[in-house]
């Protein structure tokens, strides 16, 4: 294949993007005084009050031990509260507190200055083709997931 290709060279730009949209992020959210740990576990927590710390160490994709401790600081910090779970000791189910309100208004309003300047001189018609592209491609690479599934898996 040829390096014009785009179908060989489709990666790079995405990778690119999420890389440089990190790091302006990081940049402009450093002031608030939160790893990115942090700002994407309070920002999870406030989109499902009441998840367990299992189920956000999954849509964090890390693992129970770093979610643990990331939770534990922002305890102490005052932005969440761990509760025990009614139905099952073992869980502790998480809550963000008012003092997560005004640093979650905080990263709302870096974020979208950032996706602003990010969309600068972009269509709102070119935008839509390419979200459903990207859409496409995670269709696609979400069957993957389930075609190989150990539920899918023949090991006979």
């Amino acid at each position: 294949m040829s390096r014009s290709d785009p179908r060989s060279t489709f990666a790079y730009p995405l990778l690119d993007v999420t890389r440089l949209l990190r790091k302006h992020f990081d940049r402009r959210a450093e002031p608030l005084g939160l790893t990115r740990a942090q700002w994407r576990a309070i920002k999870m927590i406030h989109r499902h009050e009441g998840i367990s710390q299992k189920a956000l160490a999954e849509l964090l994709e890390m693992e129970a031990i770093p979610v643990s401790r990331v939770i534990d600081r922002l305890q102490q910090a005052g932005f969440v509260e761990r509760r025990a779970d009614p139905q099952d000791r073992r869980v502790w189910r998480l809550h963000t507190l008012p003092r997560a309100d005004a640093v979650l208004d905080d990263m709302e309003v870096i974020a979208a200055a950032l996706r602003d300047e990010a969309l600068a001189g972009i269509g709102d018609a070119e935008l839509i083709a390419c979200l459903d592209v990207l859409e496409r491609m995670k269709q696609n690479l979400a069957a993957l997931d389930e075609k190989n599934s150990p539920k899918n898996t023949d090991t006979n």
